[in-house]
């Protein structure tokens, strides 16, 4: 019976970890990122890639980050101890085998592709109504369609676009608007649009992806 509860038990975080997947996916996470990033949570491995920034950046996914962590502490106490009585029957097998049941459900049913729709629309709403702007995520803030993109353009030694100032080379119709310009240790916001461009500046650009590449094309 200690056998089997510790299988039991396993398979309850794997569940885990595959409901912590979908609900991540719900947020806009790709499930890959996702995926790992539960896995580094849950079993404290704590990776410091760029990846982990889209989980602390985000309000939503720092609570479920906090709530995986706390759960692996918990779950590697438990497979220790069980692992320590396997001699023993106390390990209430079946009330773990129905919890195991109903989490199976529960990750079936967060797979769904209605839900994970019905999710999406949920945090993206909670976060609108419960976050200021600058506690959410660029992509949330900014990123309203497809097609939308915060690029940075460096400009070759040779560019065609220097001497010009931003007004000079987007028309007022292009959907693309300039953030501001970094020119090594200085960023030019205040009058971005009048000052005249320079070899090496590097143009922090918002809007329709596929026009800032037609525009700046070898820039």
């Amino acid at each position: 019976m200690g056998i089997l509860f510790i299988f039991i038990y396993l398979f309850i975080v794997f569940t885990v970890i595959e409901i912590n997947t979908s609900i991540f996916v719900a947020t806009g996470l790709d499930r890959k990122i996702a995926r790992f990033q539960v896995i580094s949570m849950l079993t404290g491995t704590g990776f410091t890639t760029g990846e982990s920034e889209l989980i602390i950046d985000h309000p939503v996914r720092r609570r479920l980050g906090a709530f995986l962590i706390l759960f692996g502490a918990f779950s590697l106490a438990v497979i220790i101890s069980a692992i320590s009585n396997l001699l023993t029957d106390n390990f209430y097998t079946m009330e773990i085998a129905y919890i195991a049941g109903g989490l199976l459900v529960l990750l079936f049913v967060l797979r769904a592709p209605l839900i994970q729709r019905m999710m999406g629309q949920k945090m993206k709403s909670e976060l609108k109504e419960n976050y200021e702007l600058a506690d959410l995520p660029i992509s949330d803030v900014l990123l309203m369609d497809e097609e939308d993109e915060v690029r940075e353009i460096s400009l070759n030694e040779d560019s065609r676009f220097a001497d010009k100032t931003f007004d000079q080379i987007v028309d007022k119709e292009d959907d693309v608007m300039l953030l501001f310009i970094n020119r090594g240790a200085i960023n030019i916001r205040n009058k971005a649009y009048e000052t005249r461009l320079e070899p090496g500046d590097k143009l922090v650009l918002y809007g329709n992806n596929t026009r800032i590449e037609e525009i700046f094309e070898n820039a």
